[in-house]
């Protein structure tokens, strides 16, 4: 097979992927868990597991970390206000995490590591950068000395004298650059707090995506992912930090980064309040539905949420699923899916290129159907599509009450068209109109009114 290609936001091209070892080494930015998870957040998680998947159905071995920030200026502001504590926010919401992306069928990480089960590891990071010059203290705060990092901004490809803080990026007077960045926070009152060398504090928000990676992965990782909102500051300080303590370079081989999920012209995020939560979503579509929608545009580029989109591919969703559960056809010839198998391969190796590999699930899809109805045996043709729609995700099963729902009319047709053949006391042919219905899953009931129809069970 070719090899895989992947755009690295660090050397801005694409690039043969050649992992260090096995298994492949990827850590993945994950949730700071305050509020609901939103669809923004999906989106994300929904391109790695994809890629991932990819990566195991090529044959390699993947070691993947996702963190959750659960201490963070935000959680402690929220616990305040509700009068909990913030561990119990945090894991309030990392449930609701661990719920949504089971439903959207999100491969779990192999571990989910908390920053407030870190500190000892960070507290080692943070002393070693001050031991090497790196980082100095300052008012009971540790910052990262930027000018000390030749090299620093070459994720963002911007040169020091060029940047301006930016959001979470702290100015402050203690500072010897405004640049510099905290690894350390002295605590304020009220806040969680660890003793450390240089007093009650906590982690600022970069270190503990060091620390973890360092502990779970070792020095070095082979892919390091998230959106492409993360590149600065908080994946450009992850480089400066983590190849300052271990004297190693690259901290991560692979940079890749996800567009962003935009509501008209922003960015959905909690701070503009235009989230669409993942719940909500899973109210009003399938998880299949969902996955398609993001999956159908390229991982790099911004998407906007758009319902009649995701609706769209509900119908595609059941297009798919139909091909590949219906009938095996006849004895008329074999359809062959190498063709697409193939054309799904190419382009999920030229840098998880999903739509070009939806659409040659589509086009297996649509040539299954037209192969089966000419009585032509696709047993294997569906096997295939089964096996790759899988390398996307997708569960195939239908959304409870969708199906019946985009059937509705093709339903009452045939109810109407059942009671014209009990007028004409065709009841064999009315009897098969039923028995059929009720093998779809849909009971007849009649009465004085008329015949009404229901999902069988409700």
């Amino acid at each position: 097979m070719s090899a895989i290609r992947i755009y690295n936001t660090l050397s801005a091209q694409k690039e043969d992927f050649v992992p260090q070892g096995d298994p492949v080494r990827m850590y993945v930015c994950g949730v700071t868990p305050y509020d609901s998870s939103h669809v923004g957040h999906a989106m994300s998680y929904i391109v790695f597991d994809a890629l991932r998947r990819y990566l195991e159905w090529r044959g390699y071995k993947v070691r993947h970390v996702q963190n959750f920030t659960d201490i963070d200026d935000k959680i402690i502001e929220r616990a305040n206000r509700l009068n909990i504590s913030s561990h119990d926010l945090a894991e309030r919401y990392i449930a609701e995490y661990f719920s949504v992306m089971d439903a959207l069928n999100i491969q779990r990480a192999h571990v989910y590591p908390r920053a407030t089960e870190e500190v000892p590891q960070i507290l080692d990071i943070v002393r070693g950068l001050v031991d090497k010059g790196y980082a100095y203290v300052s008012g009971g705060d540790v910052y990262f000395r930027v000018t000390r990092k030749p090299d620093y901004g070459k994720l963002s490809h911007r040169a020091l004298d060029d940047m301006q803080a930016g959001a979470r990026v702290e100015v402050g007077a203690a500072k010897e650059h405004p640049m510099d960045f905290t690894l350390w926070k002295a605590a304020k009152p009220g806040e969680p707090s660890w003793e450390s060398p240089w007093g009650q504090g906590r982690p600022g928000w970069h270190i503990e995506c060091s620390a973890m990676s360092l502990r779970y992965l070792g020095e070095q990782v082979d892919i390091h992912g998230g959106g492409q909102d993360l590149v600065f500051p908080h994946h450009e300080n992850e480089i400066a930090q983590s190849e300052s303590f271990t004297g190693k370079t690259p901290f991560a081989r692979y940079w890749v980064h996800n567009g962003l999920l935009q509501v008209a012209e922003d960015k959905m995020s909690k701070s503009l309040g235009n989230i669409v939560s993942v719940r909500d979503a899973l109210a009003r579509f399938s998880p299949d539905a969902l996955r398609l929608f993001v999956l159908s545009s390229h991982y790099h580029k911004p998407l906007t949420y758009d319902e009649a989109a995701i609706a769209s591919m509900e119908r595609g969703a059941a297009r798919l699923r139909s091909a590949a559960e219906g009938p095996a056809g006849g004895s008329a010839g074999k359809l062959d899916a190498q063709p697409y198998r193939e054309r799904f391969t190419a382009s999920m190796d030229d840098d998880f290129n999903t739509p070009q590999a939806q659409a040659a699930l589509f086009d297996l899809a649509r040539e299954v159907n037209r192969a089966r109805d000419a009585g032509a045996d696709v047993a294997q043709a569906q096997t295939a599509l089964r096996e790759m729609t899988g390398v996307l995700g997708l569960t195939l099963r239908p959304r409870e009450g969708g199906d019946l729902l985009e059937a509705r009319p093709f339903i009452e047709l045939l109810v109407e068209t059942r009671k014209g053949l009990r007028a004409a006391k065709q009841y064999a042919l009315a009897d098969k109109v039923r028995d059929q219905l009720a093998e779809l899953g849909v009971v007849l009931e009649d009465g004085p009114q008329g015949t009404a129809w229901k999902r069988k069970g409700s």
